[in-house]
C-alpha cells in the first residue's frame, strides 16, 4: 500500500481520500478497491472542506464580484486537485469517491473561471502578489525526493499533498497586505481551515484503529493546520462576534 506495493493487483483493506490520504497512485493496473472505510473525521472533513468552496463560489456569485480572493491560491488548488485526481482515468474507489472529485474539480476550474475571466475587473490584481515560484519550485523539487514510489502518479500524488500544504500562502498574504478580510472570506478560510484540522483527527483514529500511519499526508498536513492556527484564534474572537476580521499589516 501507500505507493509501495506496485505488484499488487489488488488492494482489499484499503480507502482513498478525496482529499489526501496516500492510496498507492503508483499503482496504475488497480481497478477496484474492494473495501473502502469511512469514519466520522475524515466525512466531517469532506463536507467541511466543500463547504468552504461553495461558500467562496457563492460569494462570487452573488456579489458579482471577486475582491479578496486571491487568484493565485485558486490556481495552486486546482493544481493540487488535478495533479491528484488523474486516477480517475485509472481506478474506481467508490461512487462517492469519483463524485467528490469530480465535483472538487469542476469547482476549482469554475472559481479560476469567475475570477480571471467573468469578474475580472473586480480582481484585486495590485494585492494579489504573492510569488508563487517560491512554493511550486522547492515543492516540486521535494516531491522527487521524499514519496513513496518513483512512478509518475505517485510523484504527482506527492506533489499536491505539499503543495496543498501551502496553496493557501497567496491568500493569507493577500490579507495582510491590505490589513482585512471580509466575513465571507473569513468563513471560506475557516471551514477550509477546519476540512484539515478534522483530517488530523482522522489520521489519529485511523493509526489506533487500523495502524496505519502516511507520513508525508500528515506531516504536510500539520503544516497546513499550523498557518491556520493563528487566523481561528482571530475568527473565533471577531468574526463570531460580528466584526470584520484584521490582520496586522506588514512592516
Amino acid at each position: 500500500f501507500n505507493g509501495q506495493a506496485a505488484s499488487f493487483s489488488h488492494v482489499t483493506d484499503t480507502w482513498l481520500s478525496c482529499s489526501g490520504e496516500s492510496w498507492g497512485q503508483s499503482l496504475p493496473s488497480l481497478k477496484v478497491v474492494k473495501r473502502w472505510r469511512m469514519n466520522v473525521f475524515r466525512l466531517s472533513g469532506d463536507v467541511s472542506h466543500l463547504l468552504a468552496i461553495l461558500i467562496l463560489l457563492g460569494k462570487m456569485w452573488k456579489t458579482k464580484s471577486c475582491a479578496g480572493i486571491s487568484g493565485k491560491s485558486q490556481l495552486l488548488f486546482a493544481l493540487v486537485f488535478t495533479t491528484r485526481y488523474l486516477d480517475l482515468f485509472t481506478s474506481f474507489i467508490s461512487i462517492y469517491n469519483t463524485i467528490m472529485k469530480i465535483v472538487f474539480l469542476f469547482c476549482a476550474y469554475v472559481t479560476i473561471y469567475l475570477i480571471y475571466m467573468k469578474y475580472s475587473s473586480t480582481f484585486d490584481r495590485e494585492n494579489d502578489t504573492f510569488r508563487v515560484e517560491f512554493i511550486l519550485v522547492p515543492v516540486a523539487g521535494l516531491s522527487f525526493l521524499v514519496n513513496h514510489d518513483y512512478s509518475p502518479l505517485e510523484i504527482l500524488w506527492t506533489f499536491s499533498i505539499y503543495l496543498e500544504s501551502v496553496s493557501i500562502l497567496p491568500q493569507l498574504f493577500m490579507i495582510t497586505k491590505t490589513g482585512e478580510a471580509e466575513t465571507i472570506t473569513s468563513h471560506y478560510l475557516f471551514f477550509l481551515g477546519l476540512y484539515r484540522a478534522l483530517y488530523l483527527a482522522n489520521w489519529i483514529w485511523r493509526y489506533h484503529t487500523e495502524g496505519f500511519f502516511d507520513q508525508i499526508a500528515v506531516v504536510a498536513g500539520v503544516v497546513q493546520t499550523i498557518f491556520y492556527c493563528d487566523f481561528f484564534y482571530l475568527y473565533i474572537t471577531k468574526v463570531l462576534k460580528g466584526k470584520n476580521m484584521g490582520l496586522p499589516l506588514p512592516v
